[in-house]
């Protein structure tokens, strides 16, 4: 009931997954809907609705979720094929989402002593076409989770490097072959991601990660990837918001103006004059014609400039130390007001030509005047 509340009070989706233990199924091993319909009538009940679901929570690591002992691909495949079905009568208009998986494109393919079921596995067998091809990514295991044969995490040092700033595509490119082998056409959503996985790094709280945020936003974006959902809001060190104070951390920020600014039409943002600076560019949000930039200089030391034919309104995230939980944006620091309230995002003019943007400083720029005929 909590988290329709929240719902209703921020305008939010949910989006969920079911239990697949062995009390919901049949003297088979079968997925029954047992529980699913006392889960989807109480929340109805409650004035909610569950926008999309997956059938199962990481599939590719089915015990951790739960999953009965040998549970397998063909497991996977009969549960599917009852899953959909039922769905498709009881919550006709629930997006169904699928599978789900994680890991297989770099953080844990070809690590030693972990069980995993692969995506190509169940999806072969897996009948009825989701509405949306699903998958989670992370770049590495935070340090209270990482193992010896698991993919490891990273380092604040690496915090802006190519490396780590780009892992995030191998994993498109590995689930989008497969989305284009099994399931054609059909949209991709990242439904969980984050600094790492387990909980985050403590530096995962900091400006540093919000690189890696916004750079997989934009990279994403630019692949066709529809939805990227972020862990957490307020949990963990990954959590954009702390769970103790509830004080905004610097992804948080991050994402307001990602979510006031870019807006869901993705443009050629053209070649970048170096590799350090990652430039992306999105029909601007509620402006017919108007063009978002987003330009990220990961530069640590050297300011990377970008010519712009168009003045613009600038909003430059910075910090005092990438490990700083406080961000400024064109210099002030951002903190709620009184009552919580937000402060206002206040822009400063950028002429047309060229604009600079100073080491590890990640900059907005919005043109309305652009009458670009994309973003209608």
């Amino acid at each position: 009931k909590g988290v329709v509340d929240f719902t209703h009070a921020v305008d939010a989706k949910i989006v969920t997954s079911f239990a697949i233990n062995a009390p919901v199924r049949d003297a088979n091993g079968v997925w029954t809907p047992i529980e699913a319909q006392k889960f989807l009538a109480y929340t109805h009940s409650i004035g909610g609705t569950i926008a999309a679901a997956e059938l199962i929570n990481e599939p590719s690591f089915a015990s951790m979720g739960g999953a009965p002992k040998g549970y397998n691909a063909d497991t996977y495949a009969s549960d599917w094929k009852v899953f959909v079905p039922y769905i498709r009568k009881a919550e006709p208009h629930m997006i169904i989402l699928g599978p789900g998986s994680v890991g297989e494109g770099g953080l844990l393919a070809g690590a030693t002593g972990i069980q995993m079921i692969h995506s190509e596995d169940m999806l072969r067998n897996e009948g009825p076409a989701p509405d949306a091809f699903s998958y989670h990514f992370y770049g590495g295991v935070s340090q209270r989770c990482s193992q010896g044969g698991v993919g490891a995490g990273t380092t604040i040092d690496q915090a802006l490097s190519a490396d780590w700033l780009n892992r995030t595509l191998h994993d498109e490119t590995f689930y989008a072959a497969l989305r284009d082998r099994f399931t054609p056409g059909k949209p991709m959503w990242v439904t969980e991601t984050g600094e790492t996985a387990c909980g985050g790094d403590p530096w995962a709280s900091t400006f540093a990660d919000s690189f890696r945020y916004l750079n997989q936003l934009g990279a994403l974006a630019r692949q066709g990837i529809q939805v990227v959902i972020h862990n957490t809001l307020a949990a963990s060190d990954y959590a954009v918001i702390d769970e103790d104070t509830l004080t905004p951390r610097p992804n948080y920020w991050s994402a307001l103006l990602w979510r006031r600014l870019m807006g869901t039409t993705v443009l050629d943002a053209g070649p970048s004059p170096t590799p350090d600076l990652h430039v992306y560019a999105q029909c601007l949000r509620g402006t017919p014609g108007g063009v978002a930039i987003l330009a990220i200089n990961a530069d640590r030391t050297v300011a990377h400039s970008l010519t712009v034919p168009l003045k613009s309104q600038r909003y430059t995230l910075t910090a005092a130390e990438l490990t700083s939980s406080t961000v400024a944006l064109n210099g002030m620091p951002l903190q709620l007001g009184p009552g919580d309230t937000l402060p206002q995002l206040i822009a400063i003019p950028a002429a047309a030509g060229e604009i600079s943007f100073a080491p590890a400083s990640i900059t907005f720029l919005a043109a309305p005047n652009a009458a670009n005929p994309a973003c209608k």
